[in-house]
């Protein structure tokens, strides 16, 4: 990806920013789908769907170099450790692809909607807003009832250790983004997402290796679906939604980005026949709700980088105040 093309995807997010928004919000719910049909293991997906990415990041990176600067020690310490958590966060992610599909993991992930808010309140003692609260209780009905946890024949190989795979890969998530904003706002975004890039790549062998193993040659047909995983996701999707975000209010970003798991679940349905049952689609619609509602403008919001919403180098879930779904980023 050189220069001109950067260039004209910036200009096309200053002219249609929702339109730019609903593309990448797309993209990146194709991503389960693609996991899913690649047949990889969890550190095998999360490998390649890094390294595969990285070609495409490194001229942006070398000319924001060239441009900015390189990154500092801290910045790069910081890269490395937020690297691991998104290498946790895309593990467990696919292990619950395989456990209670694609679709109905890209709702559960939602659940950092809630976590994120929830480091701030412990760790820096800031309060979250009365709808914020007021939403814990229904997103927690939602994963409950998404996961298959009540009711009978719920879809998925194992909902309920599906459903616990996917929390725990937006408890990883949402410290990735904690830690993300933490770290502040110097510059060297680009660079910064390719050094994350490179530690959850290192960590994905390491973790991989002990957890179902790591496979360097997966055959062509699975690497043609992880490839697709990379562009879609970790360039053109958080990058479209990184350089639009910040042509929008809140409001229509939260609303656009919830295009992610919808699509993810209409996809699954279609592509994959993964079909929820009533009580699944219930709680899928709580999780939203719950997600629309806990990250809507307010005074929470207002203190986190508008720098880091208008940086790609921040992620595709990071990339707006609102973080409302997504998924990974996934």
């Amino acid at each position: 990806m050189d220069r001109s093309v950067g260039t004209a995807l910036s200009r096309a997010a200053r002219t249609r920013p929702r339109l730019v928004v609903a593309l990448g919000a797309l993209g990146v719910s194709t991503s389960g789908v693609f996991v899913d049909l690649s047949g990889t293991s969890p550190g095998t997906a999360t490998l390649f769907r890094c390294v595969l990415a990285l070609p495409l990041l490194w001229p942006l990176a070398r000319h924001e170099r060239r441009r900015t600067g390189g990154l500092s020690r801290r910045r790069g310490a910081v890269a490395a450790v937020a690297g691991a958590l998104f290498a946790g966060d895309a593990l467990f992610w696919t292990q619950a692809v395989s456990e209670v599909g694609a679709g109905l993991t890209a709702m559960l992930v939602n659940t950092q909607v809630v976590i994120v808010p929830l480091l701030f309140l412990l760790i820096d003692r800031e309060r979250p807003r009365g709808v914020f609260l007021a939403a814990v209780p229904f997103m927690v009905a939602g994963v409950v009832l998404t996961g298959g946890i009540v009711g009978t024949g719920a879809h998925g190989a194992a909902p309920v250790r599906g459903t616990v795979h996917a929390v725990l890969a937006a408890l990883c998530y949402s410290g990735f983004l904690f830690l993300l904003r933490r770290s502040g706002n110097t510059g060297g975004a680009i660079q910064s997402y390719c050094g994350v890039l490179v530690s959850a790549a290192v960590i994905s062998i390491a973790v991989g290796a002990l957890w179902q193993g790591v496979t360097f040659a997966p055959g062509w047909p699975a690497l043609g679906w992880l490839a697709l995983t990379a562009v879609c996701i970790q360039v053109l999707g958080w990058l479209l939604v990184a350089l639009a975000t910040s042509h929008l209010s809140s409001a229509v970003s939260s609303a656009l980005l919830m295009l992610t798991p919808v699509g993810a679940l209409a996809l699954a349905a279609v592509a994959l026949g993964q079909q929820p049952t009533v009580l699944q689609l219930l709680g899928c619609a709580l999780i939203l709700v719950s997600a629309y509602a806990a990250s809507v403008p307010g005074s929470f919001w207002r203190r986190p980088m508008i720098a880091a919403r208008r940086s790609p180098g921040s992620g595709i879930r990071s990339a707006s105040r609102t973080d409302p779904a997504n998924r990974d980023v996934h």
